[in-house]
């Protein structure tokens, strides 16, 4: 028995070796980007074609700056009156923003495709993309609050006897005899704000405007920035810049800069990332 078994074993197979095709796997038909290199030029490209977009839909634009100045002015009163619970007013301010911001890229998609935006559809232009928005919104809550815990961790380091109040905490920030306090404060800021930065930057966009997945929207986002780190640096800089030029006297500024920066972000997204198919 053994012998015959060898026998087939050395026995050649009855098909020629040279008829053997190997496996070649199909065309994936997923959609395919490419991230464009920027110029230093483009953020201000962004900053303008957003105001085009804002004058072009005035009334959508002082809808949304009117919700932007309410969390602002919420927060702060929040912040001066009960400064424990300014973390978790900010996580719901992080929770309903990036929903709002969502209906200001619904009305820059409009424009650009030649149709009239609606108030109506901007604000329920989020349902399709729940589960991708609300995955998202979830990353940058956990990022939120491991930001306030490292902040508090800091405190504690540098002020062994307790939080200080919330004149206590503007006295020690803008005190420059604590510089060493400064320095760490705003190394573990920094960081926290480049990585949010980084990772929602043009992620909401993309998951209205292919309704992508949470994650595929991050990493894109993560490749655009690290493909043109300088760019988005000053892109970064600019909207901090117009934040915080909003923000003085009591975010009034907000009416006006928060939905020009919602156009703004539309575009940057338009002009960072280009669908090949």
């Amino acid at each position: 028995m053994n012998a015959a078994m060898n026998d087939n074993i050395d026995k050649p197979l009855d098909k020629p070796a040279d008829s053997y095709v190997p496996y070649v796997p199909p065309v994936s038909d997923a959609p395919t980007k490419e991230i464009v290199h920027l110029s230093f030029a483009a953020p201000f490209s962004w900053l303008a074609m957003g105001w085009r977009d804002m004058m072009a839909s005035k009334s959508i634009a002082a809808f949304y700056g009117v919700c932007f100045w309410l969390m602002a002015l919420v927060l702060g009163v929040v912040f001066r009156n009960k400064p424990e619970y300014a973390m978790s007013i900010a996580s719901g301010c992080l929770l309903v923003g990036p929903f709002l911001a969502m209906g200001l890229y619904e009305a820059s998609r409009r424009l650009g495709l030649g149709s009239t935006p609606e108030l109506g559809s901007s604000l329920v232009c989020w349902d399709k993309h729940i589960r991708s928005m609300g995955m998202l919104v979830l990353v940058l809550i956990v990022l939120e609050l491991l930001w306030g815990r490292a902040s508090l961790v800091v405190f504690a380091v540098f002020f062994n006897t307790g939080m200080p109040s919330t004149s206590g905490v503007m006295q020690a920030i803008f005190n420059l005899q604590n510089w060493e306090f400064l320095a760490v404060y705003l190394l573990v800021g920094g960081f926290f704000a480049a990585l949010v930065f980084a990772i929602s930057v043009v992620s909401i966009p993309m998951i209205l405007d292919r309704d992508t997945d949470a994650i595929s929207a991050a990493i894109t986002s993560l490749q655009v920035v690290f493909g043109n780190v300088l760019v988005m640096l000053l892109w970064g800089l600019l909207v901090s810049a117009l934040v915080a030029l909003a923000l003085v006297p009591y975010g009034v500024g907000l009416l006006l800069i928060g939905p020009w920066l919602g156009y703004a972000s539309w575009h940057a997204y338009k002009g960072s990332v280009r669908w090949l198919n």
